[in-house]
């Protein structure tokens, strides 16, 4: 965890206090100037964190395909953050599709990591 940025904690902060737009911002200035494999990380956090921001304004088809697309590039990451649990938050963001897909209300409750 010490290889990235602060503003990269502060973005995991934002994330777990529900700020999800502001979580998107930060992330987006990381990724704008980030190399691989940190850039696939970084967009993929964005997107759930986008996603997060469309369910908390009822737009489920929104939180529906950001959620997917970033699961879906945290799971084409070729290096993941070894201090974090990313099976974890990859099994509850596929639990919390299945449900937005079967178009079942739900909250969005993912944490990233506790700092």
């Amino acid at each position: 965890m010490n290889d990235y940025p602060p503003e990269f904690l502060q973005a995991i902060n934002q994330f777990n206090c529900g700020e999800y737009y502001a979580c998107h911002d930060t992330l987006e200035a990381l990724w704008m100037e980030a190399m691989e494999p940190e850039r696939t990380l970084y967009q993929g956090l964005l997107q759930i964190a986008v996603a997060g921001y469309h369910l908390g304004n009822d737009n489920q088809r929104g939180a529906v395909l950001l959620l997917g697309e970033g699961l879906s590039r945290l799971r084409r990451c070729p290096e993941l953050p070894a201090d974090w649990d990313f099976r974890e938050l990859i099994q509850q963001g596929q639990a919390l599709l299945t449900t937005l897909q079967a178009q079942r209300p739900v909250g969005f409750n993912l944490k990233l990591l506790t700092l």
